[in-house]
Formats: C-alpha cells, structure tokens, sequence
C-alpha cells in the first residue's frame, strides 16, 4: 500500500485506539449504516462507492473513525497530517494497515509536511476534506484536475477559503463544515476548552487554583478556554479587539484589558485567535519570570517563536516544554514555551475527546456525501439546515434523550403573520 508512516508495528496498538473511540462515536457508525442501507434499498452501491477522498486532518483515533466509515462508504482515501507533531503514530500504522494511503508520522520537518501534502494530492482526489485550508490552498496552487469540491474543519481554514472566494479564485464548491451549530457550539468551545487544558496540564503539571491565566481571544474557542480555566480555579483575564466579544466576556464575569496591561501579571498565556503575532517582543518583554505561553490556535503563528528563537536558545526541560532566556544580568527572565507554540491540545495532549468529535465528523461524513451527490456551485457553502439538525437528534438520540414536538397548532402559530 502507497504511502510513509513511522513504524507499521504500532497498527495493533492503533486498532484498539480506533475501536475505543468507535465505541463513543456511535453516530457516525449509525449514519454511515443508515447511508449503506438506504443504498442498498434503491439497489444502488455504496454512496462513495469508487470516489477517491483526500483527508488532510489531524492524525487520531477520532479520524480514524471517520476515515473507517468513508472506507465503508465505498471510498478511497489518502490521508496526511494537518500538524507535523500531532500525528498519532499508531493510529498512522492501523489505517496503513486497513488499505489507507496514509502519508503521516509524528515530528515531520516543514519539509516533509508540505511533502505529505503533495503525495495526497498525487492520488488524484475527487472530493477534499481538511482542517487549516493547507490542502485546499496546496490545491489551488498545483491547479490540481479533477476535484468535485470538499470540506473544511476549521475557522481559520473558512477565512483562507473566503479569501480564494472573494479573490474570484475558488475553483470547487467546499461546504464549511467549521459553521455548522452542532460543530462550533460543542467542539470549538467543549471540546477544545477541555483538550487545551488537558495539554497545558499534561506538559507542566502546574496548579491552576489561584494562578492568572490570561486568555486571548473570546470567540468559541477562547469562551471554552476562559470557562475551564475558571472551573478549575484560574484567575481569567480576556484579551479582545473585538469590542461585542471583549463585552460579552466583562458580563460573564471575566477580567478584560488590553494584552500590555495583562502581561506583568499573567502566569500563564493561551491564545485562542486564529490571527497572527498575537503576542509579540512588546508583551514578552513586561512578562514576569516563570511566565508560560500555549497556543490553541491552528497555526502556530499566534505567538511570535520567531524572535524567542532567534532571541534566545531554547533548552528543552520536559517533552513539550522549552525554556528561553531572556534579558541578562539583573533583567534575565525565563519563558517557557509549550509545543513549540503550535496547537498544545493536539502536540502535548491526545486532542478533543471522542464524544465531542462525533459532532464535527458526523458533519463532515454527511457533507461529504452531499458534496458527492449534488452538483454545487463553487462557493464556500454553510452547512445545509438539515444536516446540522440531524446531527443533534442523532446525538441526543445516542444520549438516550428525547424532546417536544411543536403541536399543529403551535407549527400554524409560528407561520401565521
């Protein structure tokens, strides 16, 4: 089987990862077998039966549960890495393994990583799934023939595809999957406000209780941020240019100033933006020492490691921590970057947990199957209104959950004027 992963003996170790998350990801078992069966009863093959799908999406257990179903579907699939350090090796060999063309492994150089793209894009894919818009732009930039349309997991692949949009230079339809309510409201802000913590943590063991975390960006993921640092007793101050969120973040009961006004004070520092040189030499140098920084953003241009490289040479104190010595003499302080300032969810810790992520890939399965059963304009599409509710009453269905009904009268009511 075509393809580079880093050890093909870890694929046992892998298959028990994948089924630990099948077993709390059982809407996209259920959805992929509804799609099966509703093939099968119009006796029609699968409904990507021989379509050829390149995946560019984090390396864990929870994609391998969508990548399963997709093979189950009737597809091919060619999968790389979104992050070169947040490949799952395991996971890599198990879908090697299970006919995958899986060019992925944990620790890639730039080099390597834009490589892996170019081998998933040498497969020819018809329909393209991502997360960042590394693929997508990759895409465009190759003029690569013969894709349909695709997908898109995150905000800050969304903002890049709506650039090629504006530009005139988006070549196929891609549905948002990042806009669906069912994705941002319990992944973006649950699922990574849970994950980010878990990493930071994994990587310091430091003690939350009464340390001044400060926070910057209050969008899905930052509100998700700024509530489990508070849950586990952080003192939270919010950073924010956008004046409705920097309110909205005030009436929740959070500190809120500028990132200059933060810095001396702040022990801990998470950006959550999706921008970039958030924090920068201005705010390293009013740090205090001992001050850590994290981001939870796509890319790891948030934090400008740049100049902490170039300013200092980092010593490595713990797997995912490195320490840099700035100042000298009196002034020396030290700053401890994890992850190298990419996503620390994902780098220090295993990522979302796989009951939240059933979510978001439940809307990227029946996308992709929208994508391959309807011709669409190429524009970036939300997420059609009917898939996003039957995700919900498929979660809360797999919860045991069940809800009200508008009553005819109360349906009438809501269309009368």
């Amino acid at each position: 089987m075509p393809g580079k992963i880093a050890d093909a003996k870890l694929a046992g170790k892998g298959r028990l990862a994948y089924e630990w998350a099948a077993g709390r990801m059982g809407i996209i078992e259920r959805l992929a077998a509804d799609a099966i069966s509703a093939a099968a009863g119009s006796r029609r093959p699968p409904p990507l039966d021989g379509l050829r799908l390149g995946f560019c999406l984090h390396v864990t257990k929870e994609t391998s549960v969508l990548v399963m179903a997709a093979k189950k579907l009737g597809a091919q699939v060619a999968l790389c890495s979104a992050n070169p350090l947040s490949v799952q090796d395991d996971v890599a060999a198990f879908l090697h393994k299970e006919g995958v063309h899986v060019y992925a492994w944990r620790g890639e150089t730039e080099a390597e990583y834009r490589q892996c793209i170019a081998d998933v894009l040498a497969f020819h894919p018809q329909i393209i799934t991502d997360d960042g818009g590394d693929l997508h732009t990759a895409a465009h930039r190759a003029r690569v023939k013969g894709v349909t349309g695709g997908t898109e997991e995150t905000t800050s692949g969304v903002k890049r595809l709506l650039a090629l949009e504006r530009s005139g230079k988006l070549r196929y339809p891609v549905i948002a999957v990042n806009n669906a309510r069912t994705k941002y409201l319990f992944d973006n802000r649950h699922g990574t406000g849970q994950s980010t913590l878990d990493g930071i943590l994994r990587a310091t063991d430091m003690f939350l209780p009464g340390s001044r975390v400060v926070v910057c960006g209050y969008g899905w993921v930052g509100r998700g941020v700024a509530s489990r640092a508070r849950g586990l007793g952080a003192i939270v101050t919010v950073t924010e240019v956008d004046p409705v969120r920097a309110l909205e973040a005030k009436m929740d009961g959070f500190e809120v100033m500028p990132l200059l006004q933060a810095a001396p004070e702040g022990d801990l520092f998470i950006t959550c933006t999706g921008q970039t040189h958030v924090i920068r030499k201005e705010h390293f140098s009013k740090m205090k020492d001992g001050a850590i920084l994290a981001n939870t953003g796509h890319f790891d241009v948030e934090i400008d490691v740049s100049y902490l490289y170039k300013r200092a040479r980092p010593v490595q104190v713990r797997p995912e921590v490195e320490r840099f010595d700035i100042g000298g003499g009196r002034t020396n302080k030290k700053l401890y970057l994890l992850s190298k300032g990419r996503v620390v969810n994902l780098v220090a810790g295993s990522g979302h947990p796989p009951e939240v992520m059933a979510l978001s890939f439940a809307n990227q399965l029946l996308s992709i199957l929208h994508v391959a059963q309807n011709r669409l304009e190429p524009r970036v599409h939300n997420v059609p209104e009917e898939i996003d509710v039957k995700v919900a009453r498929s979660a809360l269905a797999s919860m045991g959950v069940s809800i009200d009904s508008l009553t005819p009268q109360q349906a009438r009511y809501g269309r009368e004027e």
